[in-house]
């Protein structure tokens, strides 16, 4: 059975840090395409940042120079080290890995993410 179990959300002041985690069981994550996303009270999910195997990353415009993604493809983790936390940053926070070369995809449950003094 695979499962994503993200970790590492929580209440934090704005200015602040936190760093997000992924870890993936079932599936190896060395063929997967990996990407955080957020998902607001009423709005839509929208993406965080990705990253390939080899470690490309690409991120929204909202988060660039905040926020960095990284993975361990060995220990079948991923990663989402905030900064400079804002309001604005509240969501649910989701990975989802995306099978390279096939049209699917696994979702995590998401971890709240609240920023707020």
């Amino acid at each position: 059975q695979v499962q994503l179990v993200e970790s590492g959300g929580g209440l934090v002041q704005p200015g602040g840090s936190l760093r997000l985690s992924c870890v993936a069981t079932g599936i190896s994550l060395g063929g997967y395409d990996m990407g955080w996303y957020r998902q607001a009270p009423g709005k839509q999910r929208d993406l965080v940042a990705t990253i390939t195997p080899s470690g490309s990353t690409n991120y929204a415009d909202f988060v660039k120079g905040r926020f960095t993604i990284s993975r361990d493809n060995a220990q079948n983790i991923m990663y989402l080290q905030m900064s400079s936390l804002e309001p604005e940053d509240t969501a649910v926070y989701f990975c989802k890995a995306s099978r390279i070369g096939y049209r699917y995809y696994y979702w995590g449950q998401g971890t709240q993410v609240t920023v707020s003094s």
